[in-house]
Formats: C-alpha cells, structure tokens, sequence
C-alpha cells in the first residue's frame, strides 16, 4: 500500500470515527455495497456507451429504465443493491450476474462445512451465525449440488492403462428409495500407478454389495481405459474371483489376510482365542507358503473337530489367500491386507457419522467425493522402497508390464 492510500485510509478512519472492531466491518459493508453499486453503474455506462449524466453522447436507441432491488448474500452481510435496467433488456452485468444471490466466497465456505459433514440445518445456522445470513437448509442443499458435474467428470476421467496395486472394498449407507429406506453400499476402488502413488478411482452407489455389481464396477475400470491389473486386494466376498476373472484374466489375486482372520474368530469363543490366534500366525506369518502350508495341516488337527469352520474356510480359500508368498516383504506388506482403503473408509465414517440416512445417491456421493478429495490431498509420496518394488513385478509382470517400466 502506498503512503498516499495510507494517508486516505488514516483520513477515512478519523472521519468514521471507530469505537469497536463491529464499527470497521458495518464501515467495510457499506463501502462493498457501494463499490459494487458504482461497479454495476459503470457496466452500465459501457453498455450503453454513455455516462448517466452524459447524454450528449449518446448515439443508439436504448436507454436506461429504472432500477431492480436486489439482495446479495456476502461474507460481510446481506448487502441491498439496485440493479440498473435498459429498456432493451439487453444489460448483462458481471460484476453481480443475473440471478446470482450470493458472492465473495460463501458457497466455498459451505462445501467446505458440508466436506467435514456437517449437516444442511447445521451450516445454514452456522452461515447466520458467522455472517447475518438467511439461508434455508434447502439452499444450502442446492449449492452442494453445484459440484456435482464435477463428481460426474471425476467419476468418468479416463484412467492408466495399467495398475500394480488395486485395493476394492465396499462401505454401507441408508439412502432414501422410492419413499423407503434402503442399505445401499458405496463400492470403493483405489489404484496404485507403476509409480507407486495412491489415487481413488472412483466411488459406485449401488445395491448391498455383490459380486454381480463388482463385476459392473470392473467393467466400468476397463472402458475407462486400464488394461492391466497386476494384483488385486480384495476382502472375503463370494464371486470376486470369478468377476475379476472375466476381466482382468491375467492378474493375481490376494484375498485380504485382516478380513480372514476376522470371519474365522466368529467362530472361536473367548477362552480359546488366544491360542488359536497364535497358531494361525504359524500359518500368515510363515517365510514360505510350504512353512504356511505345514503350519495350517498342524492347526487343521488341532482345531478341526472343535471349530471345522474356522480351519475350513482358510482351506477352501487358500490359493488366494497365499498369493503374497510369491513376493518379498516389501510387497507382501503392501498386499496381504485391504489397510489402505480401510483408512479411507474410515475417513469416510467421520464425515458421515452425522447422516443417519441419505436422501438420495446424489447426496452419498457428494459427501464422499469431497471426503475424497481431502484425503488425496495427503497422498503425496509413493510407497517406501518403491525402485525394489517395481523391479520385483516387473520380473513376476515381465510379459504384462513389458517395456512400460
């Protein structure tokens, strides 16, 4: 600011005459109101092509024609405005467009409350409350709404055409159908490039989750353009193996060690817990699937005839649950569990805590998508020791990955 400003600034702050920090901000509301008055007179005058007190200029056939009232919502107030008209309805202006009832940063700041889940009723009190404003938790809903072209072009962005790493999981939300309330599941997917770098890549509403919908979803990855997933980590739903499988033939698939362990405990009672843990780190914790393999027969024997379903179901499943052997620890950490899309679920719970039920899918997919981009923002380095990593598929991927690495 110059000295001359200052010295202006000074002036006007003598003239005004301040008493407390609520004088400055009515002062800065009224002094907005009139610049953007004078900014809406002067697009006028362009217009036009002659000033309001200067008609010998004038050389065309419209005029002026009154004013319009209209109230904007601003982060200083509710600010009152008279809109100039021209008798040919031709004038535009820009400064405050036509229809437009709220400027300077307020619908930002209510996507950004409804990002951390707070509710319509909740930010619209939360607007009155910060800036004067009168804004139903409808108009707040309507503003929301204003991003959801950008969740349609995010959900449509063409993808890479190939994939290490893709996560899939599924999270579950009460959404309003057809005047009833329905379990919905929003099916997660979240890809790790050749560079090792996270990205969601996208989020499907659907019905309670099934492996008919997963295969939509995979369908869906394809025409967006991926060609190539080395491996896919997935929980325990019966038919993913066979949905992956008729889309994504060549790739492996690692069944999430987490979510197998804890189907098994439902079945083993609280005094024999410990010990069966134990024995069932003999079994994912092995060197070798051969040690994995021994350790899991000495189990069967131990505990078979107590808990058949336990043990069983670790049999039934085990070509995909000991793909990881096949690699060295640096993958087999990053494989042998659905952790990483676990956080983001979690992340998802905290901005959803508040939403009993859903109105719609819109809404679902609104909150989630903003929940997403947050947490995107915080994945910016690849996994650790990536260099071993990639050269690691690229010796298992060779005829996959080929030249791409």
């Amino acid at each position: 600011m110059s000295n001359v400003s200052k010295d202006l600034l000074r002036n006007y702050i003598e003239q005004q005459q301040f008493t407390s920090a609520n004088d400055v901000l009515e002062s800065l509301k009224v002094m907005f109101r009139d610049v953007l008055q004078e900014a809406l007179e002067a697009e006028m005058d362009v217009s036009l092509g002659y000033g309001k007190h200067d008609i010998s200029e004038k050389t065309g056939i419209n005029s002026r024609n009154g004013y319009s009232k209209k109230t904007v919502k601003t982060e200083l107030g509710p600010i009152d405005l008279n809109v100039p008209r021209d008798r040919n309805c031709e004038f535009e202006p820009k400064i405050v467009p036509k229809h437009q009832r709220t400027i300077n940063g307020i619908e930002d700041k209510i996507i950004s409350l409804y990002a951390t889940g707070m509710t319509t009723r909740d930010i619209s009190e939360q607007v009155k409350e910060l800036y004067g404003v009168e804004m139903s938790a409808e108009t707040v809903s309507n503003i929301t709404n204003r991003i959801l072209p950008l969740v349609s072009e995010w959900q449509n962005r063409p993808l890479e055409e190939t994939y290490s790493f893709v996560f899939m999981d599924a999270i579950h939300y009460k959404v309003r159908e057809d005047k009833r309330i329905v379990v919905k599941a929003a099916y997660v997917v979240i890809g790790v490039n050749l560079d090792g770098e996270k990205e969601v890549l996208g989020i499907w509403i659907g019905a309670n989750e099934s492996s008919k919908f997963w295969l939509s979803v995979l369908n869906d990855l394809k025409n967006r353009g991926v060609q190539n997933v080395l491996i896919f980590c997935v929980d325990g739903l019966n038919g993913f193996k066979e949905a992956i499988g008729a889309t994504f033939p060549f790739a492996k698939i690692q069944r999430c060690i987490i979510h197998q362990i804890r189907s098994s405990m439902k079945y083993i009672p609280y005094k024999d817990r410990k010990a069966f843990v134990g024995d069932l780190k003999g079994v994912y914790k092995a060197v070798t699937e051969e040690i994995a393999m021994d350790n899991l027969l000495s189990m069967k024997e131990k505990w078979s005839d107590k808990y058949p379903n336990a043990v069983k179901s670790w049999e039934d499943n085990w070509d995909n649950l000991s793909t990881f052997f096949e690699f060295p620890g640096n993958i087999r950490k990053i494989i042998y569990t659905t952790n990483v899309i676990e956080s983001l679920n979690s992340q998802f719970r905290k901005v959803t805590k508040t939403k009993l039920i859903f109105p719609n899918d819109e809404s679902l997919s609104k909150m989630l998508y903003l929940a997403t981009q947050k947490v995107a923002t915080k994945w910016t380095r690849s996994y650790a020791d990536w260099d071993l990593v990639i050269n690691q598929l690229k010796i298992v991927f060779s005829e996959v990955l080929g030249a791409k690495v």
